[in-house]
């Protein structure tokens, strides 16, 4: 089994339920008490959010390649970026290693483009919706997505930052969430991609007016598919 190598805390939230979703698929893929080598760097995201805030992107992608760095050092094979939006700098921090990163956005579509769909639309941060990384990332695999409207950005941003991030899961957010979805569907959304890695807390992707795509799951499931790699090969010879 390779070590897989995280790095966390932008929210802590979202990084418990990354370390608990590899433990168990692991465990329900290999049996019994078996759990994942996983190493984890929690970085303080006050810090990150000041530098996202400050436009100072060059230093949070300085910051997560020092992490990155760190990290296969110290023995892991692969590594996570556990947010959808420092994927803005996912390029920089991937140059820093010598061992894969592996790309939420990437993963994301794979399983979009799995499912049959074309047209999703995304719910995250105001970054990852405004800015064109991620947007222009999926094109390269075919799919164009949607984004709520400038009020239904706002709402979705504020309810990651001010609530999900800070523990809070609130039904009248939840409410608002589904509005924003079944809106994008009476426009053409074929499906939702839950883009925040902390939506997972407030919404369940398999019931909502839309076919769900939860970035979080399958990224972890990626980085278990890739550390279990060797001993699928090993077993089946």
């Amino acid at each position: 089994m390779k070590t897989i190598g995280l790095i966390g805390g932008m929210s802590f939230e979202s990084s418990a339920v990354y370390y608990r979703q590899v433990n168990e698929a692991v465990r329900n893929r290999l049996g019994g008490l078996s759990s994942a080598e996983v190493l984890m760097h929690s970085v303080n995201f006050e810090e990150i959010v000041t530098l996202q805030k400050a436009g100072r992107w060059d230093l949070a992608a300085k910051r997560l390649g020092d992490v990155a760095s760190g990290l296969e050092k110290a023995g892991a094979a692969c590594v996570l970026i556990c947010t959808n939006t420092m994927h803005m700098v996912a390029d920089e921090v991937e140059a820093r290693l010598n061992v894969p990163l592996i790309n939420i956005i990437d993963e994301t579509a794979h399983a979009l483009k799995a499912g049959g769909a074309k047209r999703p639309l995304l719910l995250a941060t105001r970054y990852t919706m405004e800015q064109p990384f991620y947007a222009e990332r999926m094109k390269r695999h075919g799919l164009e997505i949607m984004v709520p409207d400038a009020e239904g950005r706002t709402a979705t941003h504020n309810i990651i930052f001010d609530e999900l991030c800070a523990g809070h899961v609130l039904d009248a957010s939840r409410q608002r969430l589904v509005a924003i979805i079944e809106k994008a569907k009476e426009q053409g959304a074929d499906s939702v991609i839950l883009g925040c890695t902390e939506i997972c807390l407030i919404l369940d992707p398999a019931a909502l007016p839309l076919t769900g795509y939860d970035s979080t799951t399958i990224h972890a499931e990626a980085a278990v598919s890739f550390a279990l790699e060797a001993s699928s090969d090993m077993r089946a010879a």
